[in-house]
């Protein structure tokens, strides 16, 4: 062949099926025997001598294959590829060879081979790819080239020799050598052969496209050895053979077209400028992406680029930021992938400007740095700016961007240098975050706070946190300083004193004068400093500096004097004074400037505790949240402020508490890590914090200490938080985290209350009452997961002994008892009635004897002889004749202390009444005549035994029911196993059973009328005699004024109540009267609670009274409010009672101004809704209840609550009802509130449906006349821009448009006649005015005529 025009071939080849040569084959057309003739021929002539391609046969043979390869089988393709490059390389050896050899004309010889070969491996790697994966297995191996030397015609040995030919064709395991062979052709000097630079151009192309076809393909990037490959044939050739211009189009294209690029190109990049010495491409390509701009629209091409940014940001920082004021131009752009890219680049370089090995201390380079820290300041100043941007960002629109700040922040505080003022910055900025209203904002600014707290750069007093101890360190550190500054006066005028003790006196007189007035002025200064520092700790540093300066001046001025002085004979003397002095004043600057130090870190550590702790309040919301991730991220913060001992920790803990509650499993995060549920994590904090052992000390130290925490747990805390730690602690105790020692510990603790002969507990020191309640109030907690048998230790608590009978529930239908039944002669119950009857007058009595009834009656046998006992020694305490002496009912026991020892030395007894601090109150018993007169505590007592024993007596009714049931089955059950009776006994009993009924129905009955009748009816009941007395008493707050006899005796009225029917119908009604007048909280809330248990009891006497019972929701007491919201929630979701219209007093608790009662509402109608229909049937009533009347709402508040509400209208066909309903509503209302507040709620629909439209536009006879009004016209529109929006794109906007039309005439017509009226009014209004005038005028001239008649 005479010419090879590359350029011109390489075109042609882009349309490949109009590619044309002169002897070509339609190797398609060929059989499997001739193509393996065609291929051996051609391979045997190229291995014969490589100069063979310029052979237009050999040559046109290749190409026909090439252009066929779709027909052709893999080991085909193998031995194509192996003569091809083994020719190729042959033929790159002797050009190398030539061209070292200076011989001009040789060399140029090899310009159309090379070029011929780099055409046909660039078309043999676009064809490689179609052919089959599979190929002849049967092909011979492509035949070794035998070597010839001489010009340009050797022949390497071939490379496939040396390697066995795969059994199988796969182009993958061929591109590594054949990247390989590019990279040695990129090596060859080629501006030695091709003269012109667009004939090279053309050449390094051919020979470098193939690489960027290979780079197309996602898996073969996946390959390490490819990606070696590709990257360094692209340095290569940018590197020697010019490639850059073209590289730079090549990689801006294939990061605009290929997203699996990105991180590549990257790679590629950075090893062109680390190992090749080229930086120059990076830089172009950096500066052509900082001049892209991307549309918020455009979401493939940002992503591309910004984690091409991103990795190379990573490998090459330093790099990314000689160009980075050019990039900064992204962080305003619309795209926000972008700006996410910039954020994670610009912490890539800060991140590499601190941790640098030559910028070590750079974080503590300050304004007093010399000549030599130059640079490092300069430094400092650049990473300062880094992060003011970073800080700035936090405020971007895109959710996205601000999480990527703050997760960008948070690895930055792993780096060496903390930046201590950066840190702050960031702090406040996380805690600013925690308010943020998307999720992923809030848990990554609780993770940057988790971070901040972790690597803190406050550890030089033992690195906790807690603000007393830095506050007590701050001030020690003060008054160090002040005391340091006090002092330097008397430094300097001792110096002067022994310098010139021979000098005249004049002299050391003005000398010592100096320094005594520059002592007082630094003492005054100092003090001053400190009251600064109280009240502005901003200007610190900067009145410290200058009362540095002004001692250097102070020692300026008295050098000055000593020059001026005349020589003495003792000039040796005065030069080591001199330098004494000068070392002394010198380690007075270095502690002084310490002490500074050391109140400035005191000042920071302060600001960034003060900072996390105003935090702390906001994550404690978060603990509520209903994102998983939020919540664990919470708990994490928690766990390790309590592990760094923050003050205000304890609050956010005790509020983890209640996710023990939670129910959710283990999932999988978005990054695939698996996600604990919210319980077993909330498990896994506490054990770490209170049960795991911790270093460095003995098996009975972390006894003690695992003990001491579980009693801690308990101080202070609330029912709701006891009632979670009870949850905790049975969990943790089932799964075997709590060691029994810890366990014996506890019993120790509580034990200690038997009082020795000296006063002493048994270990010779008293133990807390606080840890001995703590204790007992685990001990029952742990009982709950394991049932205790031993009754010496379980004596000792009214908690604990309940546990006895475990945790298991009673199966319903089932009538096994699995309850432990003690016989009443033992000691315990004697016990327990002594310690009710124990003479106390502590409020702290009523649930302690609450806590024993409930043991009697849960543990005893036969509990009633033992209450009827109690009851009666009550009575005799009250109603009997009182001990003449007044100090006998304080008197100790007859030396048992078992009972209730603890009041015998309690000095701090808290009365219930302030009245009865001097002397018992006294209340008639009576309504008669009678002078007699009681203790009302006494009274109290009795009262409330007497109300606990009758609620407790109906249950114990019950177990004797089922005891009873469950007996009859079993002498059922022996009669079956015995044997089988005779079969007409049977018929016999089965008819008796159908004429008498069921002996279990005949023992309901039983149990039935002696609930009903004879507790509080029956003349044998002791209860009997004290229903009347309730009610008098109830019933007279006026002869009964002592409170906590009307509280006593409202409690246990309310549970006669729900004894009987009978008594409950005739006495239901001073409850709610009680309820109404009542101005005691506690007993208004107590009746709420009570009208709930009677609602469970007799449903149908209180529905005649339902309407009060949502009184309460409006009660001016919160926890009023809040019982009666509990308890409505709980009759209304358990269907005990019906509501009747007052579903608007729930709703508008939704927007409540105390956030319990708020979140109570709500999560009211969020169970309602799981009711069918429940929501929907009631909607009507709601709007109207508080759209007009006298139970109307503000119309902001109502608009909030009723997008609440509307949230749960999710069926199509319930929305399409209520649109109609509404609809309806304008024809009835003449109010423009109503007209606005029923648009409000049409707006709140979703409209997804063609049906609702309808329904809308049908409507349109009620409403049309009310759009006028702008606020209605207004959700109109809104709604149209819905129904826009949830239109089938297919559909045309006919109908809507001409609805729009429509509501436009409307609101137009509607205007002009409102108009119209008000000037009918007007006129009207001017017609009365002139009747008027005109009736004023007409009676002076009528009086005028009757008096002229008159004369």
């Amino acid at each position: 062949m005479e010419t090879f025009e590359l350029q011109d071939e390489l075109q042609t080849l882009q349309d490949i099926d109009a590619y044309v040569f002169d002897n070509e084959s339609d190797v398609s057309a060929l059989d499997a025997r001739s193509v393996a003739h065609l291929l051996d021929s051609a391979v045997d002539a190229l291995a014969h001598s490589s100069d063979n391609i310029t052979d237009p046969a050999i040559f046109d043979a290749y190409r026909s294959l090439l252009k066929y390869a779709a027909f052709l089988q893999g080991a085909h393709m193998i031995k194509i590829l192996d003569s091809i490059s083994s020719a190729y390389h042959a033929q790159l050896e002797a050009t190398v060879r030539d061209i070292d050899e200076e011989d001009q004309q040789t060399f140029m010889a090899h310009k159309m081979p090379l070029e011929m070969y780099a055409f046909l491996l660039h078309w043999f790697v676009s064809a490689a790819e179609k052919v089959k994966t599979s190929g002849d297995d049967d092909a011979p191996p492509a035949s070794a080239p035998k070597t010839k030397r001489g010009r340009g015609t050797k022949a390497a040995t071939s490379r496939s020799t040396a390697r066995k030919p795969p059994e199988e064709w796969s182009w993958q395991d061929q591109i590594p050598p054949t990247l390989n062979l590019i990279s040695r052709v990129l090596r060859v000097k080629t501006q030695r052969i091709w003269q012109t630079s667009a004939e090279r151009e053309a050449f390094i192309n051919c020979v470098v496209r193939p690489v960027y076809h290979i780079t197309e393909n996602e898996q073969y990037m996946r390959s390490a050895d490819i990606r070696r490959g590709v990257y360094k044939a692209i340095c290569l050739a940018v590197k020697h053979q010019g490639h850059a211009l073209a590289a730079q189009i090549s990689i801006m294209q294939s990061l605009q077209y290929y997203e699996h690029l990105s991180e590549p190109m990257a790679e590629c990049l950075n090893i062109l400028a680390r190992e090749f010495d080229h930086p120059q491409l990076a830089d172009e390509i950096l500066r052509e992406i900082a001049g892209k701009t991307f549309s918020a629209q455009d979401t493939k091409g940002p992503r591309v680029f910004s984690r091409f940014l991103v990795r190379y940001a990573e490998l090459a920082p330093r790099q990314v930021l000689k160009q980075l004021s050019l990039l900064l131009a992204h962080l305003d752009s619309e795209s926000y992938p972008m700006r996410m890219a910039l954020v994670e680049l610009i912490g890539c370089i800060i991140r590499e400007l601190a941790d640098s090995p030559e910028n070590d201390g750079l974080d503590a380079v300050g304004p007093a740095a010399g000549v030599g820290d130059g640079d490092k300041a300069k430094q400092l100043k650049q990473i300062n700016g880094l992060y003011d941007l970073l800080l700035e960002r936090t405020l971007d629109l895109s959710s996205y961007v601000r999480v990527k700040v703050l997760t960008t922040l948070a690895k930055l505080c792993d780096g060496n240098a903390k930046f201590p003022q950066q840190r702050l910055a960031m702090t406040r900025a996380a805690v600013d975050a925690l308010e943020d209203k998307a999720s992923g904002v809030r848990k990554a600014a609780v993770s940057l706070l988790v971070r901040l707290i972790l690597t803190h750069p406050y550890s030089l007093y033992g690195g906790y946190l807690s603000e007393r101890e830095w506050k007590a360190q701050y001030e020690q550190d003060s008054a160090i300083l002040a005391r340091m500054e006090g002092e330097v006066g008397k430094a300097v005028e001792r110096e002067d004193g022994e310098e010139d003790s021979q000098a005249d006196g004049e002299e050391a007189d003005a000398e010592e004068g100096v320094g005594r007035r520059e002592k007082h002025r630094r003492k005054r200064r100092g003090g001053d400093e400190m009251e600064v520092d109280e009240t502005d700790d901003q200007d610190e540093e900067d009145e410290d500096e200058d009362v540095h300066m002004s001692d250097g001046s102070s020692f300026a001025r008295i050098e000055n004097r000593r020059k001026k002085r005349k020589k003495r004979k003792s000039e040796l003397d005065l030069a080591a004074l001199t330098d004494e002095a000068a070392a002394l004043g010198a380690l007075n600057e270095n502690q002084h400037l310490e002490a500074k130090l050391k109140k400035k870190f005191c000042l920071d550590a302060l600001e960034f505790i003060r900072t996390v702790e105003e935090g702390m309040k906001i994550v404690q919301k978060l603990l509520a949240s209903t994102n998983k991730l939020e919540v664990l991220e919470a708990m994490e913060f928690f766990r390790v402020c309590y592990e760094y001992k923050f003050d205000v920790a304890e609050a956010g803990i005790k509020k983890m508490l209640h996710l023990i509650w939670t129910k959710d499993n283990n999932a999988t995060s978005e990054d695939g890590r698996e996600l604990k549920s919210v319980r077993s994590r909330l498990l896994e904090c506490y054990r770490s914090m209170y049960f795991e052992p911790v270093l460095n000390l003995d098996p009975k130290q972390q006894v003690n200490r695992i003990a001491k925490n579980m009693i801690e747990m308990t101080y202070d805390a609330t029912l709701a938080e006891l009632t979670s730690l009870e949850e905790m602690m049975r969990q943790l105790m089932e799964e075997g985290h709590i060691h029994e020692d810890v366990v014996n510990k506890l019993w120790q603790v509580y034990s200690e209350y038997e009082l020795s002969p000296s006063g002493r507990g048994r270990s010779g020191r008293p133990l807390p009452r606080e840890q001995r309640r703590g204790a007992v109030i685990v001990l029952g907690m742990l009982a709950l997961a394991k049932r205790s048998t031993d009754l010496t230790l379980a004596r000792y608590t009214c908690v604990a002994l309940q546990r006895l009978n475990g945790s298991a529930k009673k199966v319903k239908g089932s009538l096994l008892d699995k309850t432990l039944r003690i016989d009443m002669e033992s000691p315990l119950f004697r016990k327990l009635q002594e310690a009710i009857e124990w003479p106390c007058r502590s409020k702290e009595w009523f649930p302690m004897a609450e806590q024993a009834i409930n043991t009697v009656y849960a543990l005893g046998e036969r509990p009633d002889i033992l209450c009827n006992n109690l009851i009666r020694n009550l009575a005799r305490r009250v109603f009997g004749k009182k001990p003449t002496t007044p100090s006998q009912s304080h008197g100790p026991l007859d030396k048992d202390t078992d009972a209730m020892s603890e009041d015998d030395e309690r000095q701090d007894v808290d009365y219930d009444v302030t009245t009865e601090s001097a002397s018992p109150a006294k209340s008639p018993l009576q309504s008669g005549g009678s002078k007699d007169m009681g203790d009302a505590f006494e009274l109290s007592q009795l009262l409330f035994v007497v109300g606990h024993v009758a609620i407790k007596q109906i249950i114990f009714l019950e177990l004797v029911e089922r005891e009873w049931k469950r007996q009859k089955h079993e002498k059922e059950m022996a009669a079956k196993i015995g044997g089988t009776g005779a079969p007409d006994k049977s018929k016999e009993q089965e008819e008796l059973d159908q004429v008498a009924g069921n002996a279990e129905d005949e023992i309901g009955e039983r149990i039935a009328a002696m609930r009903e009748h004879e507790l509080l009816f029956g003349s044998q009941s002791l209860l009997a005699t004290f229903g009347p007395m309730l009610v008098h008493i109830c019933g007279s707050p006026h002869k009964f004024k002592n409170r906590t006899l009307r509280m006593a005796a409202t409690l246990a009225f309310s549970k006669f109540l729900c004894v009987s029917s009978q008594f409950c119908e005739q006495n239901h009604r001073l409850l709610f009267k009680l309820l109404e007048t009542s101005k005691d909280p506690s007993i208004r809330s107590n009746i709420v609670i009570a009208l709930g248990d009677i609602a469970v009891s007799f449903s149908s006497i209180i529905d005649e009274s339902n309407d009060e019972l949502y009184k309460g929701l409006s009660d001016s007491d919160l926890i009023v409010k809040k019982n009666t919201l509990m308890v409505l929630t709980h009759l209304i979701l358990n269907g005990m009672v019906k509501v009747k219209g007052q579903m608007g007093e729930m709703a508008k608790c939704i927007e409540d101004e105390d956030e319990r009662i708020s979140d109570l509402a709500k999560l009211f109608f969020a169970e309602l809704s799981t009711k069918d229909n429940a929501i929907y049937n009631n909607l009507p009533d709601v709007i109207s209840h508080l759209s007009v009347g006298a139970h109307a709402i503000d119309e902001e508040v109502f608009q909030s609550t009723m997008k609440y509400i509307f949230t749960f209208i999710e069926k199509e066909k319930q929305a399409e009802n209520i649109v109609e309903k509404l609809c309806q509503r304008f024809r009835l209302s003449d109010d423009p509130r109503q007209w606005r507040d029923i648009a409000f709620c049409l707006s709140l629909l979703p409209f997804k449906s063609e049906r609702s439209v309808k329904k809308l536009m049908e409507g349109l006879q009620f409403y049309r006349d009310k759009l006028h009004e702008e606020a209605v016209y207004t959700r109109f529109q809104e709604i149209l821009t819905k129904a826009r929006a949830n239109k089938s794109p297919n559909k045309p906007d006919a109908e809507l448009n001409e609805f729009e039309t429509m509501l436009e005439e409307s609101r137009r017509q509607g205007a002009e006649d409102q108009d119209f009226e008000k000037t009918v009014q007007g006129r009207k209004a001017i017609a009365k005015k002139r009747a008027t005038r005109r009736t004023i005028r007409k009676k002076p001239a009528a009086a005028r005529l009757e008096g002229n008649d008159s004369e």
